[in-house]
């Protein structure tokens, strides 16, 4: 009988987690998709958002799982394939960086009810996201530059790069914003999620 109710348990567990991993995931990828403004080579959206709620209530490994797959997703779909793999790495980190600093704090803060973990991980997952996307542009700009890659491409590639630091900084700026809105309201109903199931 005990080991039923242990088998029912952990199925259960493992339920909860992929069904909510499924939401983050189209979460993501409708803020990354649906909500954008051009940018450069790129767009800005409001799914780092979700990118960062993903991590913060679903752990490093299925948050960052979630938050890598629907913004790769979104890239894949809008025909930015180029920043497919990129984005994947990219995303995955970013959630799973706010995951571990968010459970660190709220430890050291002894309170889960605060909005502070959320804003000081989410300022370190973006600024990560921001130099992710600089060192990939760089790279990406050097190997398709018309005299192959070499020190005067690369040289290019880390200005050209640049150029896409100030919109990456918006978007990372929205994305805290919206994770701090949006924790305070998520926490209970996700809560009341993982009694009921």
């Amino acid at each position: 009988m005990q080991s039923n109710t242990t088998t029912k348990t952990v199925s259960s567990t493992k339920l909860k987690v992929l069904v909510l991993a499924a939401l983050f995931a189209a979460l993501t990828f409708v803020g990354t998709f649906y909500i954008k403004m051009p940018a450069g080579k790129g767009y800005i959206h409001p799914g780092d958002g979700f990118v960062l709620l993903s991590g913060i209530f679903l752990g490093p490994l299925w948050g960052g799982l979630a938050a890598g797959f629907g913004s790769m997703l979104s890239d894949l779909v809008g025909g930015y394939i180029i920043y497919v793999p990129a984005t994947f790495v990219i995303k995955a980190l970013v959630a799973a960086i706010a995951a571990g600093l968010t459970s660190l704090i709220e430890k050291l803060m002894k309170s889960k009810k605060n909005v502070v973990p959320v804003i000081v991980s989410g300022v370190a997952g973006e600024a990560f996201m921001i130099i992710g996307y600089f060192i990939f542009e760089a790279f990406e700009n050097a190997l398709a530059a018309s005299g192959g890659f070499n020190s005067k491409t690369l040289a290019a590639g880390i200005a050209a790069s640049a150029t896409g630091i100030p919109a990456n900084i918006v978007q990372g700026v929205a994305g805290v914003a919206i994770a701090a809105v949006l924790y305070p309201i998520l926490r209970p109903i996700l809560n009341r999620f993982n009694q009921n199931l």
